[in-house]
């Protein structure tokens, strides 16, 4: 059960995702976390498949979400880990990036090679990613990567981009870098959010409107099935090509 919550956030040494987590940080990389992030998922409660037609949704921000926990380091490589996959990645400091494999790391690495193709000079990280959300239950855990990501390379490296434009960036990650022709209604939820509000969204202008959601004694309830929901490996971009025909 899940009710909207506030947007991504930088989070403090007081937040709850450090008590385990940073332990984790430092088991792994030997060192101490400078920095953590969050960024929430979403719901969607009107306007499936809508938005890459650029029609209007309501979307909200819930209280699971993608925690970011991060530190430089002097050896010119990306350390991509998770504590919710086996997988990970080092990926050497380079002028350019392309997808490796189908693994969950090329969604941050696709927001590395952005801010550098845009001129911003990307040094060596050490991450740690984890999550609440389920994985591939359709509640954005990959919009949530990136918005945290982008939102973490602007503020260390000081790139200067406001929220929208964060916002972009990660649809373009999506779009670009993993090949999925998504609409811009998972970042832009993750990012704009706010606690006990939704969002009314127009996807073709990106005019929006905060709407209260208190639901009182009520709340949203989201069943996992189980089924793994993988926009990648779907036919969600025939489904768009589809629309475009029509």
């Amino acid at each position: 059960m899940v009710k909207p919550v506030a947007p991504l956030v930088k989070t403090g040494k007081n937040c709850r995702c450090w008590f385990w987590s940073g332990n984790k940080f430092k088991e792994i990389y030997q060192k101490e976390a400078q920095h953590a992030y969050f960024s929430p998922g979403r719901v969607n409660l009107i306007g499936e498949h809508i938005d890459y037609n650029g029609g209007l949704v309501m979307p909200a921000a819930i209280t699971f979400g993608t925690y970011l926990l991060i530190s430089p380091n002097n050896d010119n490589v990306f350390r991509f880990k998770s504590l919710n996959f086996d997988e990970k990645a080092d990926v050497a400091v380079n002028d350019s990036y392309k997808k490796d494999g189908d693994g969950w790391y090329n969604f941050p690495l696709g927001a590395i090679e952005y801010f550098t193709k845009d001129g911003h000079k990307i040094t060596g990280l050490d991450m740690l990613f984890f999550g609440d959300i389920p994985i591939g239950a359709g509640l954005s855990s990959s919009a949530s990567i990136e918005v945290v990501t982008s939102f973490a390379l602007n503020e260390l490296f000081k790139a200067g981009y406001d929220k929208l434009e964060l916002v972009k960036i990660a649809k373009s990650v999506e779009n670009n870098f993993m090949g999925l022709n998504c609409g811009i209604m998972d970042q832009f939820a993750v990012a704009f959010g706010e606690t006990d509000k939704a969002i009314v969204l127009n996807c073709d202008t990106l005019k929006y409107d905060i709407v209260p959601s208190n639901l009182g004694d009520y709340v949203l309830a989201i069943i996992n099935t189980n089924k793994s929901r993988k926009l990648v490996e779907s036919k969600y971009n025939e489904r768009v090509e589809e629309c475009r025909q029509h």
